[in-house]
């Protein structure tokens, strides 16, 4: 999707969990391991933007983890699970992202990408394979995959 903003847009990341094991791609065009996700598109909330993103990326049917509240009955009005984390990190000298990250689970570990942003490269991690030198997991995915793994059951 093309950017919505040019100096910042608002994105997903999905650490999904499956038997004791958190999912984690190579970027096609970084090379470098991360979670599934994506930019929200201007007609989604955060929860349709993890979810799609898992979809298009794994194939995956996902259920997030977290506690929805159930603030309001009026009409148009909708309470999220809230992302477990958030941060901002440059993209380039002239962009940056607000990145919500959720965690979830899974049903099944088959991977069956759907959509054309596809890596050919991923892997079901254990918490102690995360600590493997020979994988170069940046520190912030590393943090965020283990958490994920001691919080979803």
């Amino acid at each position: 999707m093309p950017h919505i903003h040019e100096k910042i847009d608002f994105t997903v990341e999905v650490f999904i969990v499956f038997s004791e094991k958190v999912f984690l791609r190579k970027h096609d065009k970084y090379k470098i391991w991360l979670s599934v996700g994506g930019h929200i598109e201007l007609h989604e909330d955060p929860i349709e933007a993890a979810t799609r993103e898992a979809k298009e990326e794994t194939g995956l049917e996902i259920e997030i983890f977290g506690e929805r509240l159930e603030l309001s009955s009026t009409p148009g009005y909708k309470e999220f699970i809230p992302p477990r984390f958030m941060n901002r990190h440059k993209i380039s000298e002239t962009h940056e992202h607000v990145t919500l990250v959720y965690f979830a689970k899974s049903k099944t570990d088959r991977i069956n990408p759907t959509g054309s942003d596809q890596s050919q490269d991923y892997k079901w991690f254990t918490y102690e394979e995360l600590d493997d030198p020979s994988y170069d997991i940046r520190e912030s995915i590393r943090f965020y995959a283990k958490t994920a793994l001691k919080e979803v059951k």
